[in-house]
């Protein structure tokens, strides 16, 4: 091709490259303060209602998932029973277990301190590994765990960040008990989640957003 020709279409073409406007990826539409979503398991149904307005980071990716379908399917995988205190004390837990197929990006980390939505009976709280981890796993307590919950004040970073709760459970806490109560493995887990471990995860059937009439 003439070197002429060439540098003389330059002009055009970056004017051309100009006046195409570039795709913007479009803003999620924006959640109500309060969404319910529906997780329907083998054993019954649980509604949640996600508080989106004290804890938007965490309620939104949750929705992410449901509206993806990306929960569809995934168990109830560990009960942690805890001995001591009021029974039942504990959580159980369920979520995407890091399949790549399932999991999208980790999220920002929201304390407790900061949305004042607490650890307490019924709450969802995101599951992670360090703060800034969480994916698609999550926690529903048994009973209240201020422990899970940040201690600005404590010298442990762990504690400091606590865990993300950002909901609760509305209906459905006979479900969650029946989950806690099924037996356990004696031998599936690594280390402090060893002997955590339910024998017969409990699937969740599908997950799906309750919208307001």
């Amino acid at each position: 091709m003439n070197r002429r020709f060439v540098l003389a279409a330059l002009p055009l073409l970056i004017a051309l490259t100009a006046a195409t406007p570039s795709k913007k990826t479009p803003s999620p539409a924006p959640l109500p303060d309060l969404v319910k979503v529906v997780l329907s398991t083998e054993l019954g149904p649980i509604e949640l209602e996600l508080d989106a307005k004290r804890a938007p980071i965490a309620a939104r990716n949750f929705v992410r998932y449901v509206d993806q379908k990306r929960f569809d399917g995934i168990t109830f995988y560990r009960a942690m029973k805890l001995a001591w205190g009021e029974q039942p004390n504990g959580l159980i837990q369920a979520g995407t277990r890091g399949d790549p197929k399932r999991d999208l990006p980790p999220i920002a980390h929201e304390t407790t301190d900061q949305t004042g939505v607490l650890h307490k009976t019924g709450a969802i709280s995101m599951a992670r590994w360090a703060p800034g981890t969480a994916k698609g796993d999550f926690s529903i307590l048994l009973s209240d765990m201020p422990s899970l919950d940040a201690d600005p004040k404590s010298t442990d970073p762990e504690a400091r960040a606590g865990y993300t709760a950002f909901g609760r459970v509305t209906a459905g806490m006979e479900v969650v008990r029946q989950i806690f109560d099924a037996p356990i493995s004696t031998t599936l887990g690594e280390g402090a989640m060893k002997g955590q471990m339910i024998a017969k995860p409990v699937k969740v059937l599908t997950a799906r957003r309750v919208v307001a009439p």
